[in-house]
């Protein structure tokens, strides 16, 4: 099987679940017998790309002529973008290959591909349910996303959670063409010592705006924090706290134990490990990858019983009412403060775990592309 894999996601993040997603499952598929990856792409920021087994000779020749540019001053990004647009064009209409993978949303290459087939990965329909939280470009990409839904070969979501998004929302789309496949979890371990970490914290990790509910989370916890001065919340990435975050921490006297910390890739298990619990406030995920996260490296689980998170944490996440501050406030302080029921999570985390990895990943894609390969 010859694949062409869209590159538009390696243009659009240098970091992301979805960028990670593409890397992790082609790093496996193209090791197989018989399985042969192009990815038209001259050069990339993408720190996942760029450190795979993806990256071909020719890529590496590019990006070190780029960065020979950079040090003499010589700009070199448009002719970068014209490059890997004529190169992509180029391949889609060679039609030299069985299968095309669009890694986002983009419908630029249906006027190129005919009747080639091809498969759409659907990660949520966040977009759909939260308008509100994408003024500026929820309208192109819901639109590009629906149309590609319907064009598309076979489709996979993420979770079944995702799934029955799609057929709520659009339900002329044959769900016949709809394969579940869940990701799996790419957190790397590290020996470090990160020496300002607190003794006891709660975690909070990744973007905290809109519908990932930071402000209800420090709504629901401020008066736990302020009678345990003990006790911190740390934000593990996402950026420094915007003027709002500051006004709403500082309205509880919290500027010491509520605090914004960046990492390295390599870090973030020790995060992890040394909380006394991660909490994942989110209104929806598609899937949750911090969740595996968290469990893989034996720290409980504290998320609300709704969206894709009950297929993800199963009866290993301590689950607490939607938009129920108090419940909230309640299950964190119980796991807080229970050595006992926090061994027990720890366990039943790790055994959930298992049930979530690329292998199995890439194993059940490959299913779905023959599906669409052989579909007659």
């Amino acid at each position: 099987m010859k694949i062409l894999l869209d590159p538009q996601i390696f243009f659009l993040q240098k970091y992301g679940g979805i960028s990670r997603y593409y890397t992790e499952l082609f790093s496996i598929l193209s090791k197989k017998n018989n399985f042969k990856l192009i990815v038209p792409l001259y050069s990339t920021t993408n720190i996942y790309y760029k450190q795979s087994i993806l990256v071909t000779f020719k890529q590496k020749t590019y990006s070190f002529y780029i960065r020979t540019l950079s040090k003499l001053r010589i700009r070199h990004k448009e002719n970068t973008i014209v490059r890997n647009e004529i190169y992509l064009k180029n391949l889609i209409c060679k039609k030299e290959y069985d299968l095309f993978i669009p890694t986002y949303y983009n419908p630029y290459f249906l006027e190129y591909i005919d009747s080639k087939p091809f498969v759409l990965t659907i990660y949520d329909m966040i977009h759909e349910l939260f308008p509100e939280y994408f003024i500026n470009d929820r309208l192109n990409v819901v639109m590009n996303k629906k149309y590609l839904m319907e064009k598309a070969t076979r489709i996979i979501a993420v979770s079944n959670n995702t799934k029955n998004d799609i057929i709520k929302i659009y339900p002329h789309i044959d769900s016949s063409k709809i394969d579940v496949v869940y990701h799996g979890c790419s957190i790397k371990f590290s020996n470090k010592i990160i020496d300002s970490l607190p003794l006891n914290y709660i975690l909070f990790v990744g973007k905290r705006e809109n519908y990932k509910n930071f402000i209800f989370l420090v709504n629901s916890i401020a008066d736990l924090l302020i009678h345990n001065s003990n006790l911190y919340l740390i934000c593990a990435g996402g950026g420094e706290f915007n003027t709002k975050e500051n006004q709403l921490v500082c309205k509880f006297g919290l500027e010491n134990q509520i605090i914004q910390k960046n990492f390295e890739e390599d870090e973030l298990s020790i995060y992890y490990k040394n909380a006394k619990c991660f909490v994942f406030p989110s209104l929806y995920e598609g899937f949750g990858i911090p969740v595996l996260e968290s469990m893989t490296c034996g720290c409980p689980v504290v998320l609300a019983n709704h969206s894709s998170f009950p297929e993800v944490a199963g009866d290993a996440g301590v689950y607490y009412e939607l938009n129920n501050s108090k419940d909230l406030k309640d299950k964190i302080e119980m796991v807080v403060k229970d050595e006992s029921l926090r061994n027990d999570y720890l366990v039943k985390g790790l055994e959930q775990v298992k049930k979530f990895c690329w292998g199995k990943a890439a194993k059940e894609c490959l299913i779905v592309y023959e599906k669409a390969c052989y579909k007659n």
